[in-house]
């Protein structure tokens, strides 16, 4: 769960390993193990982690599906635009489950 998610949302945000550990302050290696579910990150680490993806502790855990945008600094007008293409996304997602 945890090594799948960190695999998942580093590749979603078109970063390689070596990214992520830069990042991180960690060497690739680490991530690597992580990924490969070799070992767990620390409690420190797994904070950071969350907050390099701006992604819950207990969605990376799989305690929760939600998932969060980090939408700090934008206008209520870019916040309702943000919101229409939410909703978009939606609607075209129970569409393709319709069929």
């Amino acid at each position: 769960m945890l090594s799948a998610h960190i695999r998942q949302l580093r590749s979603l945000r078109g970063m390689t390993q070596t990214d992520l550990a830069r990042i991180l302050g960690v060497s690739k290696q680490s991530v690597s193990n992580w990924e490969n579910d070799n070992i767990q990150p620390s409690v420190e680490m797994l904070v950071k982690i969350c907050r390099c993806f701006s992604v819950s502790a207990d969605y990376m855990l799989d305690l929760s599906q939600r998932q969060y945008l980090e939408t700090t600094g934008l206008t209520v007008e870019q916040l309702s635009h943000l919101q229409q293409v939410v909703d978009d996304l939606r609607l075209c997602q129970l569409s393709d489950q319709a069929e």
